[in-house]
Parts: C-alpha cells; sequence; structure tokens
C-alpha cells in the first residue's frame, strides 16, 4: 500500500531535502527497511543497537503515537508519518 513518511528537518539531508516521501509498504518495518535501501543510513537513526526506536524518534499512524497504540506492528494504513 502507498503510504507518506513526512521527513523531519533534520532527517532531510538524507533525502535530498525532500520533504516527504512516498513508499509502498505494507507496514512499519518495511517502511524502515525501504527508508535504508533507498537512503543508506536512515535506519540507524531510526532504530537503536537494541532494535528499538530510538527515544527521540516519534512515528504516528493516523496521529497515534505508536509507543502507546501499535508497538512494532501498526495495522496496514496509508497515513503513516514520521516525525
Amino acid at each position: 500500500m502507498g503510504v507518506t513518511v513526512r521527513i523531519p528537518t533534520p532527517l532531510r539531508r538524507m533525502t535530498g531535502g525532500a520533504n516527504k516521501v512516498e513508499l509502498e509498504v505494507a507496514d512499519l518495518s518495511q517502511m524502515i527497511d525501504r527508508l535504508e535501501s533507498d537512503y543508506p543510513g536512515f535506519k540507524e537513526r531510526l532504530i537503536d543497537e537494541e532494535g528499538e526506536l530510538r527515544y527521540f524518534v516519534n512515528i504516528y499512524v493516523n496521529g497515534e503515537d505508536i509507543r502507546f497504540d501499535h508497538g512494532w506492528a501498526p495495522p496496514s494504513n496509508p497515513a503513516m508519518k514520521l516525525a
């Protein structure tokens, strides 16, 4: 499914200045893997050495922070947003 990933200002240098990217992914894990594939080094800025989302990274699905609602497996949703 197509999702829009909004890229925060500190990470835009990795996307050539783009403030959002469109990806075809089914879940959050695929989204992060695809970002890493398209923009090498992206994953290490999101995920720590233990495989957890870094404490300063917030990911929202339909305005809901995944840490409190869905964890790493949010329901399929075209409105995934990285912030």
